[in-house]
């Protein structure tokens, strides 16, 4: 079993090689299989669907429940902003530059050295199972929505079910119980066309406006216990015609609306279709709002090491996974998609023992939690 300081070292030379090789949402290819080979050079089994990989512990045992750790390779394409080169990791003043250490590099990286740390134990309560998807920054289907449901992933599991994930994201290593959910809406306003000059027509914008109005009165305001108010922008405002002089019949915006967990997708909906005259179409209703127990074993773990709970206003893989999940991991999501992007190392090096401490309390024998 290698030590804790190799593990932080080789986790750190693995995140330097992902900033290294470009991998933006469907193009992770290469990436992956940088992630294959340090599998590989560390002796652990593992599978490839699509982009994606996944691995158990030595030691699986079909009878015992299994936990998922989870993180992605993916990143968004760097922004005009960046004074350094993104694909250039760059270690200077404790901090590790490049596209993606933070988001979610250092996430990665500390989630597959807690793996390995466990890979071969034989007295565990749980098993283990690493996966490091795909398409997470585009909420793409070919990510960990598709490997959940990969006959080989399910052969992989043998019929364990998953009580409990932890997916690495950065949050400083405090615990995001409960996430907003995402729901995008087209709405389509609709007029009459005619010659602005004679006032003829019905215009389509000045219904588009009325209804924008009512979406600023904020019809919903039901509160949560962990999660911010539902928030509703207006993000996308267009008319296809562009004469001056002729009263447009149509003018189409995008409703960007964040979810707490006081609404179900359905309910958002039939609210906006009551209060708009224009009529809408939801472009998808996969990213719900979602939230794990305060009373689950991994909940319960991280506040015995002094980690607090909050709920996060971004959404991440979690909102695809059909069991609690944990969201979790070291840097800071301010710094997510910002030019000359970094981590701490020392943020990782902690991660990573943060992690282990936090499973050692979970699914070694004899523990609270076992």
């Amino acid at each position: 079993m290698s030590t804790l300081k190799a593990l932080e070292d080789s986790a750190l030379d693995l995140l330097k090689a992902l900033i290294r090789t470009p991998s933006f949402s469907r193009e992770e290819g290469p990436v992956a299989d940088i992630v294959s080979a340090w599998l590989t050079t560390r002796d652990i089994p593992h599978h490839r669907c699509l982009h994606n990989l996944f691995a158990r512990n030595l030691h699986f045992d079909p009878a015992r429940p299994t936990l998922l750790l989870n993180s992605h390779h993916d990143t968004v394409k760097p922004s005009r902003g960046w004074t350094l080169d993104p694909f250039e990791p760059l270690e200077k003043d404790g901090k590790m530059h490049g596209l993606g250490s933070n988001d979610a590099g250092g996430s990665l990286v500390s989630l597959l050295a807690t793996f390995a740390h466990f890979h071969g134990r034989t007295d565990l309560t749980h098993n283990l199972v690493v996966a490091a998807t795909a398409e997470e920054e585009v909420s793409g289907s070919q990510g960990v929505e598709h490997l959940l449901q990969d006959p080989a992933f399910l052969d992989l599991l043998q019929g364990s079910p998953i009580t409990g994930a932890i997916v690495g994201e950065p949050t400083r290593m405090e615990m995001a119980v409960s996430e907003m959910g995402l729901l995008v809406v087209d709405a389509l306003a609709q007029g009459r066309s005619g010659h602005a000059a004679r006032e003829e027509g019905d215009n389509a914008i000045y219904h588009a406006m009325d209804d924008i109005r009512w979406l600023q009165s904020q019809p919903l305001d039901r509160a949560s216990e962990t999660l911010a108010r539902c928030r509703t922008s207006v993000t996308v405002f267009n008319t296809e015609n562009r004469a001056h002089n002729v009263v447009p019949d149509k003018c189409a915006f995008v409703v960007d609306i964040r979810v707490n967990d006081r609404y179900t997708f359905e309910e958002v909906l039939e609210i906006l279709r009551k209060g708009l005259r224009s009529d809408i179409r939801p472009r998808s209703t996969r990213l719900r709002p979602t939230s794990i127990p305060n009373n689950h074993p991994l909940v319960q773990a991280g506040l015995r090491l002094g980690r607090s709970c909050y709920g996060s206003p971004t959404t991440s893989d979690k909102a695809l996974m059909p069991f609690p999940a944990l969201k979790m991991g070291p840097g800071d999501s301010a710094r997510s998609h910002t030019a000359d992007e970094y981590i701490l190392t020392q943020e990782v090096r902690d991660g990573i023992g943060l992690y282990i401490r936090l499973l050692q309390q979970v699914i070694e024998p004899g523990t609270p939690d076992a």
